[in-house]
């Protein structure tokens, strides 16, 4: 028996977001601080061969990474409907058959990826040493593929459960064991970028262990596996799987465009581009972590029927966005000439950082709008709404913008139109986000009030046991 019943049904909304934002976005940072640091140590190694070959890797690695995401939000958001129900018991089941179709997936993907190295990272660019040693460091990586989505899974069950702090202290122990073995590996074994990927590898069964320990230990544990339940269970799974997926490989696809646009006004535009694409995720990392921490909120209180909960959930997350992103406005704003010096901006590079640290950070607003409304959809049984509104921003909502200011603007042009489709597709997320909590809302409305009934009586005898 899990030793908390759904946290969600009850309390205050906006402190239930702002709790499992925050400490969604800690872990989030220390991924992404984690990720510095390794191209930092990297670097230090004196050769540029290698540094290139992390950037090939990357691309490859974020590709994988997608299917973790995807079967993670999966995984979440069945497990936090089931628990607004109150139906402990198949949200055991779900966990289970989750994690199995994870581990298999990850198995059967990884294998393929593996096998298909040379022309993968050939697809991104790479070539002769470079490509050798973008191979070698993902021959390493790769196999550790089903780690990382056990561990990307487990993170949204514990969400789904209101156990913030649990999903956010397995990526920090992961972050932490990956910080202290890549010197050590690195330089202290001179295992150069072998050592950066095994130091990556063992960081992702970390953060697998840490991340199962208090499902087992607090929630109820993970039951055996029932192969008719496992059957039923993957239309599920893959019904919001695949859409998220696809969600998720919509961000490279429009960042190449912007990239290749940058590139026409010469190198000290992508500099400056460069600065502003590591500047978003820390800076806006508590936004970025919303969709999923805003999730469980929604799939706990749309399984409990509490569909006026739903609403005010989503309006709160709009408030919570809005207020995070005036208050890092306002912050990036009074850096800016710090952040110039830092990375030793020169000529148009300037101009960019500039414009990010001012109106187009303000811009960022809608782009969490999208994520708020994401949330939504993927936990109301609209998945691939979210996959529309992704592939729409990081195509019609970034292409005909970025060469529209491109050819009047110039270089801030492309971040510019880049801002401007993020407005218009946010509030296409936000009007249909709206429309598709009122019809859940309207298509219950006749049965909401004696379900609304058994799941309050649930808790109560859950409560009093």
């Amino acid at each position: 028996m899990s030793e908390d019943g759904p946290k969600f049904l009850e309390g205050n909304l906006f402190k239930h977001i702002t709790v499992m934002s925050l400490t969604a976005s800690i872990g989030l940072i220390a991924v992404f601080a984690v990720d510095f640091v390794d191209m930092i140590f990297i670097s230090m190694l004196g050769n540029a061969a290698l540094a290139a070959a992390v950037g090939y890797a990357g691309a490859i690695l974020f590709f994988t990474t997608s299917f973790g995401i995807g079967m993670a939000i999966a995984a979440g958001a069945l497990v936090s409907r089931a628990l607004g129900q109150s139906d402990e018991a198949r949200a055991r089941q779900l966990i289970t058959n989750s994690l199995v179709y994870g581990v298999l997936f990850g198995i059967a993907f990884s294998f393929v990826v593996w096998m298909n190295l040379g022309f993968l990272t050939s697809l991104v660019g790479a070539k002769g040493d470079t490509q050798a040693l973008a191979i070698s460091y993902l021959q390493i990586i790769i196999p550790s593929l089903p780690f990382l989505l056990v561990g990307m899974m487990g993170g949204a069950i514990l969400r789904a459960y209101g156990d913030a702090r649990g999903a956010m202290m397995a990526t920090i122990w992961g972050g932490l064991v990956n910080a202290v073995l890549d010197p050590i590996l690195i330089f202290g074994l001179g295992l150069e970028l072998q050592g950066a990927a095994i130091a990556s590898v063992l960081a992702r069964v970390t953060i697998a262990f840490v991340a199962l320990r208090p499902i087992i230990k607090r929630h109820g544990g993970i039951d055996p596996p029932h192969m008719p339940t496992f059957l039923k269970d993957f239309a599920a799974i893959f019904g919001i799987a695949l859409p998220a997926i696809l969600t998720q490989l919509a961000t490279p696809v429009g960042q190449a465009y912007v990239t290749r646009a940058m590139a026409e006004f010469g190198e000290a535009a992508v500099a400056g581009m460069a600065v502003v694409s590591r500047l978003t995720p820390i800076s806006f990392a508590v936004i970025f972590a919303l969709s999923g921490a805003l999730g469980p909120i929604i799939g706990q209180n749309f399984g409990g029927g509490r569909h006026d909960r739903v609403g005010r959930a989503f309006n709160d997350g709009l408030l919570f966005i809005g207020l995070y992103v005036v208050f890092v406005s306002v912050v990036l704003f009074f850096l800016r000439d710090p952040i110039v010096s830092l990375f030793q901006a020169q000529g148009v590079g300037v101009t960019l950082i500039y414009l990010f640290c001012g109106p187009l950070a303000l811009l960022f607003f809608f782009n969490g709008t999208i994520f708020v409304s994401n949330a939504a959809f993927n936990n109301l049984g609209h998945p691939f709404y979210s996959t529309w509104i992704n592939w729409g921003r990081h195509t019609l909502g970034t292409i005909p913008f970025v060469m529209l200011f491109a050819w009047w603007m110039g270089a801030p042009g492309v971040l510019v139109g880049q801002a401007l489709g993020g407005v218009l597709f946010g509030c296409l997320a936000w009007w249909l986000g709206r429309k598709v909590i009122a019809k859940e809302a309207g298509d219950t409305a006749e049965t909401s009030e004696p379900f609304s009934r058994h799941v309050r009586l649930m808790q109560i005898l859950h409560m009093r046991r």
